[in-house]
C-alpha cells in the first residue's frame, strides 16, 4: 500500500509538472480523476513524417510500484508503427522491466530504469 501511495504522489507531480511546462506534440490527462495511474494521452504527429498532422490517442497504464516498474502505453487511435500491435499496444525497450534481457535482445540500459519519467 505504501509503494502505491508513493506512486500516487509521484504520478501527481509528473501531472502537474507536464501541465505546468508542456512537451510539443504531447498532452496528458487522467482518464478518470479518481484514478492517477490511467492517463490518456494525445501524440501529435511530427511535421514532416507520415503522422504530420495526425492526432493520436493513447492509455498510459502505470503499475502501483511505479517507477520501479515502466507504464504500458496502448494506442486507442488507429496507428501503423513497426513498434505498435496491431491491438495498439506498444513494444518499444524503454517500456520494457528493468534488468537483463530473458531473451537476449536488448541490453539493461535500453531498458525501464526507476530514474525516468514521463518525460524520459
Amino acid at each position: 500500500m505504501a509503494a502505491a501511495s508513493q506512486a500516487s504522489l509521484l504520478l501527481q507531480k509528473q501531472l502537474k509538472d507536464l501541465s505546468r511546462n508542456p512537451v510539443d506534440g504531447f498532452s496528458a490527462g487522467l482518464v478518470d480523476d479518481s484514478n492517477i495511474f490511467e492517463w490518456s494521452v494525445t501524440i501529435i504527429g511530427p511535421p514532416d513524417t507520415l503522422y504530420d498532422g495526425g492526432y493520436f490517442n493513447a492509455i498510459m497504464s502505470f503499475p502501483p510500484n511505479y517507477p520501479n516498474s515502466p507504464p504500458t502505453v496502448r494506442f486507442t487511435s488507429e496507428m501503423w508503427h513497426p513498434n505498435v500491435y496491431p491491438d495498439g499496444r506498444v513494444c518499444i525497450s524503454i517500456l520494457h522491466a528493468p534488468g537483463d534481457d530473458p531473451n537476449g535482445y536488448e541490453l539493461a540500459s535500453e531498458r525501464w530504469t526507476p530514474v525516468h519519467t514521463v518525460h524520459l
